[in-house]
C-alpha cells in the first residue's frame, strides 16, 4: 500500500516537469526559428554585393547550374545599369554627371582613377555599340588625327582609333560589321570615327545621310598648297623614287597649268567637295576646324568642336603644351601615365623644300577656290 501511494505522488510530479519542459523547448525553438526567419529575408531582400559575389562564384563552381549563374550575373547587371541609369539621365552638366557615376566608387578608387578613364571603364563593361553620332571626315594631312585624339580625352567621347574607311572602301560589309567595329559607349556618350578620305569621296555623304541624315560632320582644312607639299612629303617617306613634286603638280608649268587630276592637288579644292556634301547636309550639321589654329590655339580650336557636339568644354589650355621639336601641341600627361601624349613620328616632319615660284603659282590657283570656299562657310582662313 506504502508503495502504490508513493507512485501515486511522484508520477504526476513527473508529468508536470516534462510537460514544462517542453513547452519551454517548444518556446526556445520558435524564437530561434523566427529570428533566423528575419535574418534570412533581409538577406534576400536586400542582398549585399559580397553576398552576390559569393552566391555567383558557388554557381559557377556548379557545372550542372550554368543557368543560374547567367541569372545571377543578369541580376548583378541590371542592379549597376539601374544606377548608371539614374546618374546618367539627369540632365545636369558632365561634371554633374562624373560626381554621380564618381560616387559609388570606394574613396581609394576615385583617387586614382580620372573621370574620362572610369567611363571608359564603365564603358567598356556596361555600354553598347552603337552606330557613330558624329565623323571627322576630312582632310587628309590637315590635322585630323590631331583632333580625334585631342577630343577623344573628353569623358563623353569614345573614338575609333583606327580609320574604318567603311563609306568609302568597305561600304559592302554592311552596317552590322561597321557598327561592330564601334567601341562600347554609355547613352550619354558621342562614338565618333576618323576617315580623312570621306570628304572626297562622292558616294560618301549619300551613304552617311542614309545611316543617319542627323549625324554630325568635322572637317579639318589647311592652307591648300602647305597640305599638297605635307601629302606629297608623306607619299615621298614611302616611295623614294617618285617624280618631283613639281612634275606631279603641274601639267606645264610655264604656262602655270596645275594637274588637278593629281589628288594631293585636288583634294585642297574644298569648294567643291564641299558642294557635293551640302546635297545630303545642311551647313549648320558640318563644323570647320582650321588646321593652322590647331597648331597656335588648341584649347579654343576644341573649344569649338565641343560646343559644336554639344559637349561641356571641359578640354583647356591646362591639357596642352607645345613641343618644340615636332612644332606641334601636345597632351600633357595624363593622371594615369608617366609619359605626355604626343602625335606619332609621322605627325609633324619636315616638308621637303619647294622652290618659291613654285609655291606662289599655287597660291594663284588656289585663291579664286579659297575665297568661294570662305563665302560658303563664313570663315575667312587666312590662305592668301
Amino acid at each position: 500500500m506504502a508503495y502504490r501511494f508513493m507512485s501515486n505522488r511522484i508520477v504526476p510530479s513527473s508529468n508536470r516537469l516534462s510537460k514544462r519542459f517542453i513547452f519551454i523547448f517548444t518556446i526556445s525553438l520558435s524564437f530561434t526559428y523566427l529570428c533566423y526567419s528575419i535574418l534570412f529575408c533581409c538577406g534576400t531582400i536586400m542582398p549585399t554585393q559580397s553576398y552576390e559575389e559569393k552566391r555567383c562564384l558557388h554557381h559557377k563552381n556548379v557545372g550542372s547550374e550554368k543557368l543560374l549563374q547567367k541569372d545571377c550575373i543578369v541580376d548583378r547587371r541590371t542592379a549597376l545599369d539601374e544606377t548608371l541609369n539614374v546618374a546618367l539621365t539627369h540632365q545636369g552638366s558632365s561634371n554633374a554627371r562624373n560626381q554621380s557615376r564618381n560616387s559609388a566608387l570606394p574613396i581609394t578608387h576615385k583617387r586614382s582613377i580620372a573621370p574620362s578613364e572610369y567611363n571608359i571603364t564603365v564603358a567598356q563593361k556596361y555600354g553598347n555599340k552603337k552606330l557613330p553620332n558624329a565623323l571627322i571626315i576630312g582632310v587628309k594631312k590637315g590635322g585630323t588625327r590631331a583632333v580625334l585624339e585631342f577630343i577623344r580625352i573628353h569623358p563623353d567621347v569614345r573614338a575609333l582609333g583606327t580609320e574604318p574607311h567603311f563609306f568609302d572602301r568597305n561600304y559592302d560589309r554592311g552596317l552590322d560589321w561597321y557598327r561592330g567595329l564601334m567601341p562600347r559607349t554609355l547613352d550619354s556618350q558621342i562614338t565618333l570615327e576618323k576617315t580623312p578620305s570621306y570628304f572626297v569621296t562622292r558616294e560618301a555623304p549619300r551613304r552617311i545621310a542614309s545611316m543617319s541624315p542627323n549625324t554630325k560632320l568635322i572637317v579639318v582644312v589647311r592652307n591648300p598648297v602647305t597640305r599638297a607639299i605635307s601629302d606629297y612629303t608623306q607619299t615621298l617617306s614611302k616611295k623614294p623614287d617618285i617624280p618631283t613634286f613639281e612634275e606631279l603638280a603641274f601639267q606645264n608649268r610655264s604656262q602655270g597649268l596645275v594637274d588637278t587630276s593629281w589628288n594631293a592637288i585636288r583634294i585642297g579644292m574644298y569648294i567643291l567637295h564641299l558642294e557635293n556634301w551640302l546635297q545630303y547636309f545642311r551647313l549648320s550639321q558640318i563644323h570647320f576646324v582650321s588646321g593652322e589654329r590647331l597648331i597656335t590655339d588648341p584649347a579654343g580650336e576644341l573649344g569649338r568642336v565641343q560646343d559644336f557636339l554639344g559637349l561641356k568644354r571641359i578640354i583647356t589650355d591646362k591639357h596642352f603644351y607645345f613641343n618644340r621639336t615636332k612644332g606641334f601641341p601636345c597632351l600633357k600627361k595624363p593622371e594615369s601615365s608617366s609619359q605626355p601624349r604626343c602625335l606619332g613620328k609621322s605627325k609633324g616632319r619636315t616638308h621637303v623644300q619647294i622652290d618659291r615660284e613654285v609655291i606662289e603659282q599655287l597660291r594663284d590657283f588656289y585663291r579664286p577656290f579659297n575665297i568661294k570656299f570662305y563665302e560658303m562657310v563664313g570663315q575667312d582662313f587666312r590662305w592668301d
